[in-house]
């Protein structure tokens, strides 16, 4: 597997239709769904990218949320989604878009270790990405992965690349080890919290 393979949605449909979702543990993992619980505005404009079988989303409906997006490029990812989630509009709305050419504002852009499908070559593409979708004072918010993988893809990193990366568009409130990670990924997460910087 290659970067191509990524870049491919049939590389994804492939691995959604045949049940190849080793990275799924089938819900809303404890970091992202304590951050959820803490959250008060359930009006938010909230996007999920990479979004994949949206369990942050079943969770945030759960919770209250009214304004919830799932994109992804995957075709037979956004089936899955749409059989989920078909009783839920207008709360959910689903969208079948490459993240690079998708265009929104957003309240909220929740990360799922969405960013390890990116290579070091394009993630500076990627903050920027990710700044034009959060509205000034926004937020950019979920888990990063806190290693450099032996194989890859996936891609890694650390908190002091993942700072130098987004610093020129947020402000960094914070980016800490999981204390509430899965055990089989103990050590491996950050929760981190990002504010939109206002336009100049």
């Amino acid at each position: 597997m290659d970067e191509q393979d990524l870049m491919n949605p049939a590389y994804w449909d492939y691995r959604y239709a045949h049940n190849q979702t080793g990275w799924d543990v089938g819900y809303a993992t404890p970091p992202i769904s304590e951050y959820v619980r803490q959250l008060k505005n359930k009006d938010k404009a909230v996007l999920i990218p990479g979004c994949g079988n949206g369990y942050e989303a079943g969770f945030m409906l759960q919770q209250g949320f009214t304004h919830i997006h799932l994109l992804d490029f995957s075709s037979e990812a956004v089936k899955h989604l749409q059989s989920r989630f078909e009783k839920f509009k207008p709360q959910i709305k689903i969208i079948q878009a490459d993240f690079f050419n998708y265009q929104g504002q957003y309240d909220l852009v929740l990360e799922q270790t969405f960013i390890t499908t990116v290579s070091p070559e394009r993630r500076k593409a990627f903050a920027q990405k990710i700044a034009d979708l959060v509205k000034p004072g926004g937020t950019y918010a979920g888990v990063f992965f806190n290693l450099h993988f032996d194989v890859n893809p996936p891609y890694g990193g650390s908190a002091d690349e993942y700072i130098a990366l987004f610093s020129e568009h947020f402000i960094i409130k914070s980016i800490e080890p999981c204390y509430n990670s899965i055990i089989p990924r103990k050590g491996e997460e950050l929760f981190f919290i990002f504010t939109r910087k206002a336009l100049h």
